[in-house]
């Protein structure tokens, strides 16, 4: 006899990561552009702020190197946040870190001691690492497939553009005497509650797959479809994993994970390569007016302007070439040619200063390219259940590096003079080539061959 009562089954949703670029992808992507222009606002502006403040009070190499490294040194805690994120999710940290960062930025503006100073910008570095680790995450695991990288590699633009804004407002922001180098710090907190205001009008959602990969698959679905539409939904694959880890006993993943068999090269690669490219790029761009004038360089500003120019030019640079070439090809290449300019420098002294100039202009812009890697390398080379804790790992290890470069930097200048600092920069680039050169895996669909036995962990399954 026929069975007359309807068909309750249910029909498959359709995967939510092969979706059209929808307003909700937009809302993500606006609001984590927003917070790269505020971090890198807030990383540069440390730089400008002590060489003003350098006019008024005494301040040796020492503290100039820790505030100026201080923000770096609290972006090391990315391996705490994204270990963190992986717990609670990516959302709450991205609410509040903004509203934070703001209230330390203005804090600068009640204390000139300079050890209150250092520990207020390691206070806002520690801001800046959520928006590094949990932000980028968060992107990733929204955007559609294809859009996810590409849109990755341009978030540098608007980094870049943060940078280079606070770089503009810290050499021509004058007038209030010695309260000047405490308002260009304190001047971080505009981009940071813009970027918090927009996140409390148009609020984030959660991560649909961070809430599939905890066996939150009726809640992730419910996320989709109230921002996607009824159609859309958690992948088969991904459904599939949470019900076959359900009857799993639950392990807890630690960081030793990173640096088992599976994911040691990967670790390795990623934070080696970020760190020596923070050493070089961090130490020079933060420090460039004392460097500039070791080089007997004398118009600093137009020459810094031609630097920071150069720098956009180099990631607009990078994001053209970004999918035509392999992520291997471009790491090994930029540290190569990066090191050869910036040794010839260092090596040569006696060179015109226009000569100088120029070849500080290109190796600004091949040094700066290679930064477009920084945020859709890292996120491929780990799969969602360990991506924030991988990624947080390897930005932790970069900013050791990018606080060593800071750190060490006015201190070199100041002993051997600009030709030790580009000495010093140009053997950590060739150390970073070679490694890169050893270790570094594919991760670029395009350019993986159908042999090769090594397949990027970050490249998911779609269904």
């Amino acid at each position: 006899m026929r069975n007359n009562k309807k068909d309750k089954t249910v029909k498959p949703k359709k995967n939510y990561k092969k979706a059209p670029l929808m307003p909700i992808h937009l809302r993500v992507l606006v609001a984590v552009i927003l917070g790269q222009i505020a971090c890198g606002y807030s990383l540069g502006i440390s730089g400008t702020a002590l060489t003003n403040a350098a006019k008024y009070i005494q301040i040796n190499d020492l503290w100039t190197g820790l505030i100026g490294a201080g923000a770096l040194i609290g972006l090391a805690g990315s391996m705490i946040i994204g270990r963190l994120s992986d717990k609670i999710g990516r959302r709450k940290l991205l609410m509040i870190n903004m509203y934070v960062l703001a209230a330390f930025s203005l804090l600068h503006l009640l204390t000139a001691n300079l050890a209150l100073t250092f520990i207020i910008r390691i206070g806002i570095g520690l801001m800046i690492a959520i928006d590094y680790t949990v932000g980028n995450a968060l992107l990733t695991e929204w955007l559609p497939k294809g859009e996810d990288s590409k849109r990755q590699s341009h978030l540098l633009i608007y980094w870049t553009l943060g940078f280079i804004a606070s770089y503009l407002v810290g050499t021509f922001l004058t007038g209030f005497g010695s309260y000047t180098w405490q308002i260009i710090l304190a001047t971080g907190a505009i981009p940071a509650l813009i970027t918090a205001i927009f996140r409390s009008v148009f609020r984030l959602p959660a991560s649909p797959s961070w809430l599939a990969s905890k066996g939150k698959i009726k809640t992730a679905n419910k996320v989709i479809q109230k921002h996607m539409g009824r159609k859309w939904g958690v992948p088969a694959w991904l459904v599939k994993r949470a019900k076959d880890n359900k009857n799993k006993p639950k392990k807890e993943i630690s960081w030793k994970i990173l640096f088992t068999k599976k994911y040691l090269r990967r670790t390795m690669a990623g934070g080696i390569f970020y760190a020596c490219q923070a050493f070089a790029f961090f130490g020079i761009s933060i420090f460039l007016p004392i460097l500039l004038n070791s080089m007997g360089i004398t118009d600093q500003k137009v020459s810094g302007i031609i630097y920071n120019g150069g720098m956009f030019v180099g990631v607009l640079f990078g994001i053209l070439i970004f999918n035509k070439i392999s992520r291997r090809a471009f790491l090994v290449s930029n540290f190569l040619i990066s090191a050869i300019l910036i040794g010839s420098l260092a090596l040569i002294p006696n060179m015109n200063s226009m000569v100088k100039l120029t070849i500080f202009a290109i190796f600004a812009i091949i040094l700066s390219s290679g930064l477009v890697l920084d945020y859709p390398y890292p996120t491929e080379l780990f799969d969602v259940k360990v991506r924030g804790t991988g990624v947080g790992t390897c930005i932790t290890i970069s900013r050791f590096g990018a606080a060593a470069g800071t750190f060490l930097l006015p201190v070199l200048t100041n002993a051997g003079g600009a030709k030790l600092a580009m000495l010093v920069c140009t053997i950590v680039l060739l150390f970073s080539f070679i490694v890169c050169l050893i270790w570094a895996p594919e991760t670029s669909p395009q350019f993986i061959k159908k042999d090769e036995t090594i397949i990027p962990t970050g490249t998911e399954k779609i269904e």
